[in-house]
């Protein structure tokens, strides 16, 4: 699985800690840390205790590494033709990526080499400059939790202002088209080819609209890893920010947080995992569970 991201973040993370056991005076702790800042989460309840027990024989007992030089992942050639094949895409430019010289590689597969059939023939110009621009302006409102104002089409051919805080991007590939998720205005969504100016809001006149940070909700769930539980919840919970700790053998805390927009498919997500999680807190989401168990029941669902 060369390209899993999850597994290449393992590779990275385990690179880290063997960089900084080569530290004098390292700790269990500066280990973790690299965890943290590299991996997810949860990844610490995996990858000190497999280094700790030898079952990933790159750390002697002291915590010192077994390598003697510092650890380096060069690209494979199989790595750099999909890379070669990607830099063809021109949604690549979208995201200012800056690859590594790639003369001379073949690339390992062409858009000549696979079709789409049902598409529209009317997709985004992703190389368009100011298409480019407001993909990126958009991208950042996104990372720093900013509004945006913008100026767009309607169907009807008529120009309208809307300002929104952005919450995330969906691409449709039957349309091929880019889509921009919005929150704080009427329109849940629209295409990001619409717009005609795009520029981050200031803050100038009056807007009673709630940013997403006070729509954010905590939920903390207790997992008994029975079944496989532990590693379908963190399947299940991928897209959500969490923090998984470890409280014995079997049992995990795990905290999420989540937009107010998600909490109907949240609790369908948790009611799947039966007798495995239970919800610790708030008592307001415990609440929905019993609703949609007795919802259930009155229809004879079991």
């Amino acid at each position: 699985m060369i390209f899993s991201e999850l597994y290449s973040v393992y590779y990275r993370a385990v690179a880290r800690i063997m960089e900084a056991a080569m530290k004098p005076g390292a700790t269990e702790q500066d280990l973790r840390r690299c965890v943290e800042e590299e991996a997810f989460s949860e990844s610490a309840l995996t990858i000190l205790p497999a280094l700790k027990s030898g079952k990933w024989p790159l750390l002697k007992e002291d915590l010192s590494p077994v390598l003697r030089h510092r650890p380096a992942m060069p690209l494979t050639d199989l790595e750099k033709r999909w890379l070669k094949a990607i830099a063809d895409d021109p949604r690549i430019r979208l995201f200012g990526v800056e690859l590594p010289d790639l003369d001379g590689v073949e690339p390992l597969f062409t858009r000549e080499d696979y079709k789409v059939y049902d598409q529209y023939g009317d997709g985004d110009p992703f190389e368009d400059e100011t298409y480019i621009e407001h993909f990126r302006l958009i991208r950042s409102a996104i990372r720093q939790g900013r509004p945006v104002r913008v100026t767009m089409e309607n169907r009807h051919g008529k120009r309208v202002r809307v300002r929104f805080y952005p919450r995330g991007f969906e691409y449709s590939l039957k349309d091929d088209k880019i889509r921009v998720l919005a929150s704080g205005c009427r329109f849940g969504q629209f295409n990001l080819g619409r717009l005609k100016t795009c520029a981050f809001y200031n803050g100038d006149g009056s807007w009673q609209e709630t940013p997403p940070a006070q729509r954010q909700r905590n939920l903390t769930l207790l997992i008994t890893d029975r079944r496989n539980a532990l590693e379908r919840a963190m399947l299940h919970f991928a897209h959500f920010e969490k923090r998984a700790e470890r409280t014995d053998d079997d049992r995990y805390i795990l905290r999420l947080t989540y937009d107010a927009d998600d909490e109907t498919e949240l609790v369908i997500r948790v009611l799947s995992f039966g007798p495995c999680v239970r919800v610790l807190e708030p008592e307001r989401f415990a609440d929905l569970i019993r609703q949609r168990l007795t919802a259930q029941k009155s229809c004879g669902l079991r």
